[in-house]
Formats: structure tokens, C-alpha cells, sequence
């Protein structure tokens, strides 16, 4: 007999959630406690395990795919020919909807070619990325062209009586990364608390042996930033119209307050440093700063970056995303010594549990250099 196998939830304000990860495929054979796939909101990713032992009779859903909470997700049998409930396979349920719906891969394309679901002849149980490209293939057709500027909120005039100032070259830097962030990337939130001292121990160790006077805790922290977008090259990455557009370099941006104006300096081409080197040109760049004489290459196109307000011992802070980046490290340590690593990151680029595990890598010091 057919056991159902329901889509959790994860907290009780979303009635959806994200397929990011499916472990089985159908005709698998599963046991009772086995993760079958995870699900993400804004605020958590949740592994979902098997209540039973049998094989994969049906799956309705795919990664990226957004799902119902309490729907069924996964069909299981006691054999690979046990028969799915009547009302499930009949196309009158909801559930048997999103079965034969258009895959996520699927929905993008129709979307750029300007068709229709129903037009195009489906081989499987939904319609996929291969039936709507032997469509086209048969048909000729071309991508409509799309205007992708994004829809910006006009700001009203104020009603109070006051003067317009122009704003400096920096404010405007601001104003423009604040827009992007606002109006083009789809931003969230994560952080994590981290042990302290061990990044403190290793920052000593490694002054101690450069003889540096200052201590190099920070720019090391941004150095295994760095080390960690070679490793996992997605996360130096942002979108390029429906794809993900990965740099084959990494431009570490490094947040730097210098009296009243904020720099983000930017390390070009980090990964082609070591970490003493990384550490002297980030030592370069803070004197550039607090001069005020920064280039125009020190300031910008940073792919990914990392920020600290440790110095003001504040509990948290969520950093703006710079324009094209996905991205963005927040470290903190509060006025209690607790060691905080946040991210805000590019939802359209990353989930949960790709920024999870960058704060996890990144909250202990690579020991192997």
C-alpha cells in the first residue's frame, strides 16, 4: 500500500516553502529516517526524512520548485509497482496539478520564449526544459526580447519647507548601491555566534611570525573569505538575466569608515595574493582611506565582500549588498565578547544552506596554510 509522505513546515508564517534539495529519485529504495530532500524559507532550511521504508513512487516537486506546506510531497510503496491512490493520479486533486505543471527550469524558458504550456507536447509527468527546446527546435522560434530595467519607486518631494544639497561622490556611490540592493536583488539575512578566541589565537600566531604591528585579525578573517570564493565559486557570483554569472576573479570589498565617509575598498584579483600579501594590501588600502586618496580601481567591483562594526561592540548589523555581488560577510563582536558572523546574500544566487555553510567554514581559521 501507498504511503504519503507530507511537505513539513518550517515555521508557521509560510504556508510555502523552496525545494533546495532532493537525495532520492523515483524507483529508490528509502529507509525509515533517511533525508529525502530539504526545504527552505527566508529564515531556516529543514531536512526532511523518510516516516517509512519503501521505494520512491512519485515526487511532486524538483529543486527551486516552491511547494504548499502540508501537500504531498513523495508517494512511497512497499514495491515499485504499488499503485498511487486513484484521487491522486486522476488530475483532480491540487496536488496532481503540480504534478503535471512546467518544472522551474521549464517556467524560465517559457517565460523567455513567450509560450504557452499547453501549446507544447509533454513526454513525462511535467512538462521540462527538453520538451520546450524540441518545441522550439521544430518551430523556429526565438527569445522575445525582454525590458528587464527593474520597476523603481518614484520618492515624492518632501512637503516641509527645506534646500537640496548636492550630494558628494561618495553619497552618491551610496545612494546608487542602496537602489540596487533595494530595487534589483532579492536580499536575505543569516548569521551565526562563533568562538572568538580561536581567530584571536591564530591572528597572534601569524603577527607574531610577520612581525606586523597591528593585529591582522580582520584582514585574515576577509583573506579565508576569500580562500572560501575559490573553494565554492558560486558564492563569487551574481545574475546575468536568467543565469548564474560566476567571476573568474575575486575582488575582495572591505568595509573602511574613515570620520564621517564610508569606503568600501576594494583588494582586486584577492585570489592571486597570499594571505601576508592580502593582510599589507589591506593595511595600504585602510591608510588610503583614512587620507582620503584612494583610486578609483581601490573603490570599485568587488565580487563578493566582508564588513566589521566589531569596533563599535554593536550586537548585530545587516550590511547593504553592493551592486552585483551576492554576498556580503557581517562580523561583529558585542559588548558581551559573543562573536557574531552574519551574511546578507543575493536570494536569486544563494539559499540557507549555502550561507550557512560559508559562516560555518568561516568562523575557524584554515589551520593548513
Amino acid at each position: 500500500m501507498a504511503l504519503s509522505i507530507h511537505v513539513p513546515r518550517i515555521n508557521n508564517n509560510d504556508d510555502e516553502v523552496k525545494v533546495v534539495g532532493l537525495d532520492v529519485k523515483i524507483g529508490a529504495h528509502v529507509k525509515a529516517g533517511q533525508i529525502i530532500a530539504q526545504f527552505e524559507t527566508d529564515k531556516a532550511v529543514m531536512d526532511l526524512e523518510s516516516s517509512n521504508e519503501g521505494y520512491v513512487l512519485a515526487i511532486y516537486g524538483e529543486i527551486d520548485d516552491i511547494v504548499k506546506v502540508g501537500d504531498i510531497f513523495i508517494w512511497l510503496g512497499e514495491n515499485q509497482d504499488d499503485a498511487i491512490p486513484q484521487q491522486q493520479a486522476s488530475g483532480d486533486s491540487e496536488n496532481s496539478t503540480q504534478a503535471n505543471s512546467p518544472t522551474a527550469k521549464a517556467r524560465l524558458l517559457l517565460k523567455e520564449y513567450n509560450l504557452n504550456a499547453h501549446e507544447i507536447p509533454q513526454t513525462g509527468t511535467r512538462l521540462s526544459v527538453a520538451d520546450i527546446q524540441n518545441y522550439i527546435t521544430a518551430t523556429g522560434r526565438k527569445p522575445v526580447a525582454v525590458n528587464s530595467a527593474p520597476v523603481t519607486y518614484q520618492e515624492p518631494a518632501p512637503t516641509v519647507t527645506g534646500e537640496l544639497k548636492a550630494l558628494k561622490s561618495e553619497e552618491r556611490g551610496m545612494l546608487s548601491t542602496v537602489l540596487w540592493h533595494r530595487d534589483v536583488a532579492v536580499p536575505g539575512y543569516i548569521e551565526i555566534a562563533y568562538d572568538v578566541s580561536v581567530w584571536e589565537d591564530y591572528a597572534k600566531t601569524f603577527g607574531e611570525q610577520h612581525s606586523l604591528l597591528l593585529s591582522p585579525l580582520l584582514p585574515l578573517m576577509a583573506w579565508r573569505l576569500v580562500e572560501l570564493s575559490v573553494e565554492m565559486p558560486h558564492i563569487n557570483a551574481t545574475i546575468s538575466g536568467i543565469q548564474r554569472y560566476e567571476y573568474q576573479q575575486t575582488n575582495l570589498g572591505f568595509t573602511v569608515q574613515a570620520g564621517q565617509t564610508l569606503y568600501l575598498t576594494v583588494v582586486q584579483q584577492a585570489n592571486a595574493l597570499d594571505a601576508l600579501q592580502f593582510v599589507n594590501r589591506m593595511v595600504e588600502l585602510q591608510r588610503g582611506a583614512a587620507a582620503h586618496t584612494l583610486g578609483a580601481q581601490e573603490l570599485q567591483d568587488a565580487t563578493i565582500s566582508f564588513s566589521s562594526m566589531s569596533r563599535w561592540k554593536v550586537g548585530r548589523h545587516i550590511p547593504i549588498l553592493p551592486p552585483h555581488t551576492s554576498l556580503m560577510i557581517a562580523h561583529t563582536v558585542g559588548s558581551d565578547g559573543q562573536g557574531i558572523l552574519g551574511a546578507t546574500y543575493d536570494h536569486r544566487v544563494l539559499n540557507g544552506g549555502d550561507v550557512v555553510t560559508v559562516l560555518r567554514k568561516l568562523s575557524k581559521p584554515n589551520l593548513s596554510n
